[in-house]
């Protein structure tokens, strides 16, 4: 282990061990680095790394604060390292949300209200009504984005905040995978809404498993393509 990864591990105890709680401000450098029995430069160093995954915010002239330690702020440092997957992982990844999202889905079943349910329908409305409009189509990005909306906000009515956060987390692929089968599927688009319609559908009528199975038809069309595809 090195200094620095002893130092850190120095900090995340106060932080479990609950001596330091969320929006709590670190004692002065010097104060901490004594209290810790560390050098102030492995110290500095730790609080960068921290910072960098989110665990401290360094606010310039204030201090050092612990963050909220929400999971979605602990969590969002995972979708910048799943933006660095090869070819080779990013099938494994697919697969990850294939097993996370049904599951979402189906918390949304039995928890998901009407009111974000018409909306989500309505949005479909609206995407559905500009693809069929002589003006110019949207574009592949508009499509990935809305189709990425479509799943955040499910997710998001589960209930489960770290299971929304995760799968916030595994979109870069995701996302990639969309751009790539709306640039080479004619069929995809109206494939993606159809299969939307039917999670909602589902989600209306409180029959979480068949939510869940739509769910699941969904990706792993998006998985088998990208399959052939590599």
């Amino acid at each position: 282990m090195t200094v620095t990864d002893e130092a850190i591990e120095k900090i995340k105890g106060m932080i479990v061990s609950g001596a330091l709680g969320p929006g709590d401000r670190l004692p002065r450098e010097s104060e901490l680095a004594t209290e810790l029995g560390l050098s102030r430069n492995s110290l500095r160093e730790a609080v960068r790394a921290l910072a960098l995954i989110r665990v401290l915010d360094v606010r310039q002239g204030d201090g050092t604060y612990v963050t909220s330690l929400d999971p979605q702020v602990l969590l969002a440092a995972m979708s910048f390292v799943v933006d660095f997957h090869r070819d080779d992982t990013v099938l494994e990844l697919l697969a990850v949300r294939r097993i996370l999202e049904p599951a979402a889905t189906a918390l949304a079943g039995t928890r998901i209200a009407v009111a974000e349910l018409d909306a989500l329908e309505s949005e479909l409305d609206t995407l559905e009504s500009e693809l069929a409009a002589p003006a110019p189509e949207p574009s592949v990005g508009q499509l990935v984005a809305a189709d990425l909306e479509f799943h955040r906000r499910i997710a998001a009515a589960s209930g489960n905040s770290v299971l929304g956060s995760l799968l916030d987390g595994l979109s870069g692929p995701h996302t990639r995978a969309r751009v790539w089968q709306g640039l080479t599927r004619q069929d995809a688009v109206s494939r993606t809404l159809h299969e939307h319609r039917q999670i909602l559908a589902a989600l209306r009528t409180g029959d979480a498993e068949a939510a869940r199975s739509w769910s699941t038809v969904h990706i792993a069309g998006v998985e088998q393509w990208l399959r052939s595809a590599l």
